[in-house]
């Protein structure tokens, strides 16, 4: 609130209060941090050539990423207790998983950030995915890409070099992601 307090010279003076003040600079100085914050707990950038890591089939058999050059792979970092993970999850599946599926250039990998092959079945089975998911119980693979914050979704192309890098789910960040998948398929 403005107060009006009289001089010497009895001509009114507007004084700010200290909280008007105090809540303008957190908006000029605090929120900038957090509208770009995503990008320091990043490790990876467009252009990068994909850190390589290996993913344990629920058979016990192995994938190395770097196997997987010469096709497109579409990497989904997510968690069972997050939203935006739960709203991205059966989009992914319908819209990406189930039309590219078939195709023996494009690889899905929906991986559970600090869960085990325990508790990405059961969330498969209780949501009735299709989707191919692995345990990240560690985050040996997730610390390769990233320090925090999920979904995250990163697309390598078939050179092995990442093609984008997502953070967080809207609907038009996704359209944006399939379209460069499409494109790459081409």
């Amino acid at each position: 609130m403005n107060s009006f307090i009289k001089n010497f010279n009895h001509k009114p003076v507007c004084r700010q209060t200290g909280s008007k003040q105090i809540l303008l600079f957190v908006i000029l100085t605090v929120f900038p941090v957090f509208l770009f914050a995503q990008d320091q707990f990043t490790f990876v950038k467009k252009g990068d050539v994909a850190p390589d890591f290996t993913i344990e089939m629920q058979d016990g058999t192995t994938k190395n990423l770097s196997e997987l050059k010469g096709k497109v792979v579409w990497i989904n970092f997510f968690a069972t207790w997050c939203p935006p993970c739960r709203k991205e999850l059966p989009v992914l599946e319908k819209e990406v998983y189930k039309k590219y599926k078939d195709r023996n250039d494009f690889e899905i990998l929906v991986i559970g950030r600090e869960h085990d092959w325990q508790t990405v079945t059961k969330f498969k089975t209780d949501n009735n995915y299709i989707l191919p998911f692995y345990p990240d119980p560690e985050r040996k693979i997730f610390s390769k890409f990233a320090k925090q914050n999920i979904p995250r979704n990163f697309i390598i192309d078939k050179e092995g070099r990442i093609a984008v890098v997502s953070t967080g789910f809207s609907r038009s960040d996704f359209d944006r992601i399939v379209a460069k998948v499409e494109a790459l398929l081409k």
